[in-house]
């Protein structure tokens, strides 16, 4: 059974840092390709990061420069480092593994998600 559990969310101020990660077991993670996602509250999901099996890394023009992603295959662990966070970045961020063909991600599994709260 492949889980995905995402931690790290919460209420932060404009400006703030938050670090999320996300534990994944029941699947072979060093080959898979992992990202977040996020769906703020009437808007539809949206994917900022993703990092392959070989370290490459895709993020999202809105988010560049703020966001970083990167992984411990040894651990499982993918992680999400927000920085310079505004209201606009306030949205429930989920976790996701997949693979990369043609150069896009494709998500076959996601988390439970987080909700990230950014106070004005």
């Amino acid at each position: 059974q492949v889980q995905l559990v995402e931690s790290g969310g919460g209420l932060v101020q404009a400006g703030g840092s938050l670090r999320l990660s996300c534990a994944a077991s029941g699947i072979t993670f060093s080959i898979h390709t992992m990202g977040w996602s996020r769906q703020a509250p009437g808007k539809q999901r949206e994917l900022v990061a993703s990092i392959t099996s070989g370290g490459n890394t895709n993020i999202a023009d809105s988010v560049k420069g703020r966001l970083t992603i990167s992984r411990d295959n040894a651990k499982s662990i993918v992680s999400l480092q927000m920085n310079s966070l505004t209201p606009e970045d306030t949205a429930v961020y989920y976790c996701n593994a997949g693979t990369t063909r043609n150069g896009r991600f494709i998500i076959n599994y996601w988390g439970q998600g987080t909700q990230v709260t950014v106070s004005s």
